[in-house]
């Protein structure tokens, strides 16, 4: 009777293998898309309370195959609570989508080892949290923030984006570059406002880091419009041992998708998240929204840089001639689900499923308003 549930016990072990696979196929440049499959969706409650703090800004994420739970990145600028990432699992299947729970909350920590303050203690060193990739060959997070730009006659506030290192427990251990063209200006050069490091993610191997920028720099030319299609913003290619920028490449951005009401009202479009597949092929998430339009439009591209011209020279995008840009194609269009899709910033590979194919998991940020949602969408990669 021993042996027979020694061997049963060995039967559903085996079994449970084969269902639950956590083979990192994020960084298999052998990844084919060749359509998604929705499985399904959640939403987590407005503010809902964890670890003394509430969740929401969900502006990132990423999975952690050999922990088998995912990293989130909060966009709070440490209003609410001190600038943090949090832990979770999602629970899916082929065939839906249980539940979220998250598990844990980290402190992003500035390099004297103390939290990030927030805009009314010291806006300077005050943080605007994007993007975060886990890099598990040195079990060590990568993210970026898009820094602050002010500037109206009562004051100037200027602070730059940048792309950090952080240990497990969010201490910080190094950053990356940042190139004179990157930083924030009180003149109209430079990055936008909330137009900076939005996206990142590591070639397979962790060779490189591409870092993709929103909108386009000033300098580049005006932003995305109704019926425009000249906005050109940028992919930065970095190297991870030296943590120097190695190229930069042309991104053509899609028209905003409606017109906003009133017709001066803000809207945008520009690149939310990319997933990087390889050293020259990734997923864009482009997420235009207008005012009076409650839905975001959220269109997901396959991007390939092969051909396109290294503008790593070229300072103006508006006025340079002969430029290649990467191309790209659509993947997914969200409007085709046919239900409520709220302000996507976060995308990354989770486990592969029970039949073999890649899951794709998409994170909504809520802005912390009561009016958005912190959604959630998991899909299968039919390959």
């Amino acid at each position: 009777m021993k042996i027979s549930r020694f061997l049963l016990s060995l039967m559903i072990m085996a079994f449970m293998a084969g269902c639950v696979s956590t083979r990192p196929a994020a960084h298999s440049a052998n990844t084919r898309f060749g359509k998604l499959r929705f499985i399904g969706a959640q939403t987590i409650p407005h503010n809902m309370p964890f670890m003394g703090a509430v969740t929401g800004g969900l502006s990132g994420i990423d999975y952690d195959a050999s922990r088998q739970q995912y990293y989130m990145i909060c966009d709070d600028r440490s209003e609410l609570a001190p600038a943090r990432f949090y832990t979770a699992k999602l629970y899916f299947s082929g065939q839906s989508f249980d539940s979220v729970r998250f598990t844990g909350m980290t402190t992003l920590l500035q390099q004297n080892g103390h939290p990030y303050p927030g805009a009314k203690i010291n806006a300077a060193l005050t943080p605007d949290p994007e993007a975060l990739r886990h890099n598990a060959k040195k079990d060590r997070f990568v993210w970026s923030s898009e820094g602050e730009r002010i500037v109206n006659n009562k004051d100037t506030i200027l602070t730059n984006p940048g792309i950090y290192e952080i240990s497990p427990d969010g201490r910080y251990l190094d950053s990356f570059a940042l190139l004179s063209q990157f930083r924030m200006q009180a003149t109209e050069n430079g990055p936008r406002r909330n137009g900076a490091f939005e996206g990142l993610g590591f070639t397979p191997g962790y060779r490189y880091t591409f870092v993709s920028l929103e909108e386009p720099r000033y300098e580049d030319g005006p932003r995305a419009d109704v019926n425009d299609t000249t906005a050109l913003t940028r992919l930065i290619k970095y190297d991870n041992n030296t943590l120097q920028p190695v190229a930069q490449y042309a991104y053509r951005l899609e028209p905003v998708a409606h017109p906003a009401v009133p017709a001066n009202a803000f809207k945008v479009n520009g690149i939310s998240d990319i997933l990087v597949l390889s050293d020259d092929r990734l997923l864009s998430i482009e997420r235009s929204f207008s005012s009076g339009v409650k839905d975001c439009t959220i269109k997901v591209f396959l991007t390939d840089l092969r051909g396109a011209t290294d503008i790593s020279q070229i300072n103006s995008l508006k006025t340079a001639t002969g430029v290649k840009t990467v191309t790209k194609s659509l993947l997914f269009d969200f409007a085709s689900l046919g239900k409520y899709i709220d302000n996507i910033e976060g995308v990354t590979f989770g486990p592969v499923l029970p039949n073999g194919h890649q899951s794709l998991v998409f994170v909504a940020d809520n802005n912390f308003s009561a009016a958005e949602e912190s959604q959630f969408f998991v899909f299968e990669l039919i390959p």
